[in-house]
């Protein structure tokens, strides 16, 4: 890996707020929160307005507007969402050698090569000026040797800026910032080194790396590099995905409506965990029926994006109910998530509450820590007594997502 690599970070500045304000101009310079609207739900995204009275991302919805009872709470609009990201995302892959899309709202791009043709913080200004220009998005970006960097400079920079961190200059531009800028650093993390007294990169980086791996294990030799500026991750061109499937083809021909109806349960319970699991969200739902004489039954619906069993198991019901008419024996039966987009939990929390958005990372992490068959709704656990069927079969699941930190 190349030392004097250029990598460039892109993230979009408070980008769901963002998008509602170029919906609707009256928003500009007002304080908006965006996400689930009642008492129960939880902040997806706040103006830089709403920041300044306490609120981020993730609060309770009840106390966020207990902190800024003048704020504009606005539900979101997940497809308004998914076509600006598309729009900012063909920007950026047409304009690039290597593109890594993380999320949303979040790219990465591998520029290294391009001083011998362009300087590489001119042609990311045009870029940026470009994404603002043709989208009305506001865009940051952090330019540096490595993506750790590139992110940090990036965060420092917004709103719609730009930081460029030079060869060599990584440890100096990172020591003055607090220990929680550094990407893998989450809460109890960061509580873990306050207990000993770190508080700042630059204190971080003058402790030994066997303190740091003896206190946090292999992630702590990981932090202890981040910290002095080392990250030799690449930038990997990432391909979407287009669709995650289930199908059951049945030994027996069956009519057995109550049968099909619980395996299509448990088929769409099993597809929307993966979705979870790699951090992505569906916005397109298809039920397949093959009947025993193979003529074959489909029926598609678009929906908001999301990766809420509660939303996408009554969907598919109910379009199982719509297309199983004959009333003859059926061979085959399937459900397909589609037009898949990233963003994981972040964009469901405009339709779920807080609580139920924790029963869901609770049910994935003991999902995710002891298999994905340890916890499944009592339906669910039904459809897998039916003559063996096992709807965690079949296709391999949605590789984990790069997670922002």
């Amino acid at each position: 890996m190349p030392a004097d690599r250029s990598i460039l970070h892109l993230d979009l500045d408070t980008f769901f707020v963002s998008v509602e304000r170029l919906m609707d101009s009256r928003l500009e310079g007002m304080p908006i929160l965006v996400g689930g609207t009642s008492d129960r739900g939880v902040v997806a995204a706040c103006s830089y307005e709403a920041r300044r009275f306490g609120v981020h991302s993730g609060m309770p919805m009840q106390l966020a507007r207990r902190l800024c009872p003048e704020a504009t709470l606005i539900r979101g609009n997940t497809s308004n969402y998914t076509k600006y990201s598309k729009a900012v995302t063909d920007i950026v892959r047409e304009s690039v050698p290597v593109c890594e899309k993380s999320s949303i709202d979040e790219f990465y791009a591998d520029l290294t090569g391009m001083d011998r043709f362009y300087g590489c913080l001119a042609f990311s200004g045009e870029l940026r000026d470009r994404i603002v220009r043709e989208t009305g998005l506001p865009i940051s970006f952090g330019l540096s040797n490595n993506k750790t960097v590139s992110k940090v400079a990036t965060g420092e920079g917004k709103p719609l800026g730009a930081t460029h961190v030079g060869q060599g200059g990584e440890r100096s531009f990172l020591a003055p910032l607090s220990i929680r800028k550094i990407p893998m650093v989450g809460d109890r993390t960061y509580q873990t080194l306050r207990g000993l007294g770190i508080k700042q990169i630059a204190t971080l980086q003058e402790v030994p790396v066997e303190m740091m791996e003896r206190v946090l294990g292999k992630s702590g030799r990981m932090i202890w590099r981040k910290a002095h500026g080392h990250d030799p991750s690449p930038v990997v061109a990432t391909t979407e995905r287009k669709s995650i499937s289930s199908e059951r083809t049945f030994a027996s021909d069956t009519t057995d409506l109550e049968k099909m109806r619980t395996i299509l349960l448990a088929m769409a319970e099993n597809l929307a965990f993966q979705l979870r699991r790699g951090g992505k969200l569906t916005g397109c739902i298809t039920v397949k029926v093959r009947y025993a004489d193979f003529d074959t039954r489909t029926l598609q619906a678009r929906i908001p994006s999301t990766a809420a069993d509660h939303l996408l198991i009554p969907q598919v019901l109910e379009m199982f109910g719509k297309l199983y008419n004959r009333r003859v024996r059926v061979r085959l039966i399937g459900v397909r998530y589609s037009q898949l987009v990233d963003g994981g939990m972040q964009l469901d929390l405009f339709h779920a509450d807080q609580e139920r958005n924790q029963l869901y990372l609770a049910v994935d992490k003991l999902r995710a820590q002891f298999g994905a068959r340890s916890v499944v709704s009592a339906a669910g656990l039904t459809a897998r007594s039916i003559g063996g069927f096992n709807p965690f079969s079949g296709e391999p699941p949605i590789p984990l997502a790069n997670r922002r930190q």
